[in-house]
């Protein structure tokens, strides 16, 4: 913002409020998207230990066998529900490319305290596990069709994109 070839930006709390009740006086619901497991390069960057390899520039996908990673997840979650009174939350769940999964020692770990048995699985632990603390919440999960792998999260809604056979 503010320079030749800029790129990105942010939006500010007040920035949200405005945009949300706009978009109501429309009768228009603002669903906020947190995208995971995958299309986590920004967040990587900058929190590379929340990655597999844990350097940054490496992972698209967070690290599901790190706890942390729900915690920074839940904290950010809590924060964007905070904002968005919408009635779904959506966390894409599209798109991972779960390579770094198949041999990181702590996906592995959880896969195995879990009775996971393979990464497909690891990312419907990690759907279901988000879904629910977006339910504790009040809230629904919505998300793209590939959160159908591995078995859908109860309650969770499906937005297909890769066609309607799910």
């Amino acid at each position: 913002e503010g320079s030749d070839g800029a790129y990105g930006g942010y939006y500010t709390k007040e920035d949200i409020a405005e945009i949300v009740e706009y978009a109501a006086q429309g009768h228009i619901q603002v669903i906020p998207e947190i995208e995971l497991p995958s299309h986590s390069e920004e967040v990587l960057a900058a929190y590379p230990h929340l990655g597999c390899s844990g350097e940054p520039y490496k992972d698209s996908d967070v690290c599901v066998g790190n706890e942390e990673v729900f915690v920074f997840l839940e904290t950010v979650l809590s924060e964007v529900m905070e904002m968005f009174p919408s009635e779904y939350i959506h966390i894409g769940g599209d798109e991972a490319s779960k390579k770094h999964w198949q041999t990181c020692p702590k996906c592995q770990e959880r896969m195995k305290q879990e009775g996971i048995a393979d990464v497909n699985g690891l990312q419907s632990y990690m759907i279901h596990r988000i879904a629910d603390f977006i339910e504790s919440k009040g809230r629904k999960a919505i998300g793209w069709d590939e959160i159908l792998d591995g078995g859908l999260a109860p309650g969770a809604a499906v937005m297909s994109w890769r066609g309607t056979e799910g």
